[in-house]
């Protein structure tokens, strides 16, 4: 019996814990990514539809930090179940063909569209208000942006403020997450 059992074990022993699975563009794919037609005011609605915010997260095929954070942190099952229920994720390829609408009417593929949005990091995630005025750009109208990749608290934290709207009020993000994880660690 061992003997059918200890290459069973060895190969579970192989696999990384959280292993992002890759789609076939060599991107990172999650369980609360959408599959839209990156139509991003359509997107919008559906998103205050279903009463979530719009992130935009702009990743690469091989980018290391986009590896990072599929496999430590958006794995963290609090932070998986927080985007699930308060997201709605629509993934940008750096390089890709797809065609994007803006809000502005705007359509150009992928790459193109991150060109003109300034992106240079991968990953990088917008956060869109609930309302966009049709002459915005996605960039212009986000309420936040996290350039890069960030460890589990930051990440958490970020997304708990921009659901809170903290960019609202007088605490900016820094003094936000220095106070949330201060309770954090304890």
């Amino acid at each position: 019996m061992f003997r059918f059992l200890a290459p069973l074990m060895a190969l579970c022993i192989a696999l990384p814990l959280g292993a992002a699975e890759l789609g076939d563009d060599g991107l990172h794919k999650a369980p609360w990514m959408r599959d839209t037609f990156k139509d991003l005011t359509e997107d919008l609605d559906e998103a205050n539809a279903e009463g979530k915010r719009l992130m935009l997260i702009i990743e690469q095929r091989g980018c290391i930090y986009c590896k990072k954070m599929h496999e430590e942190v958006f794995v963290v099952p609090e932070i998986a179940q927080y985007i699930e229920d308060n997201f709605f994720v629509v993934q940008i390829n750096m390089f890709g063909d797809v065609e994007v609408t803006d809000f502005d009417g705007t359509t150009l593929p992928e790459r193109d569209m991150v060109k003109r949005w300034g992106a240079l990091f991968t990953p990088s995630i917008y956060f869109l208000p609930e309302d966009v005025s049709d002459d915005m750009t996605a960039t212009q109208a986000a309420v936040a942006n996290m350039p890069g990749a960030f460890g589990r608290w930051t990440t958490l934290n970020m997304l708990t403020w921009v659901v809170e709207k903290g960019y609202d009020g007088d605490e900016p993000f820094q003094k936000y997450h220095a106070r949330k994880f201060e309770a954090q660690k304890g």
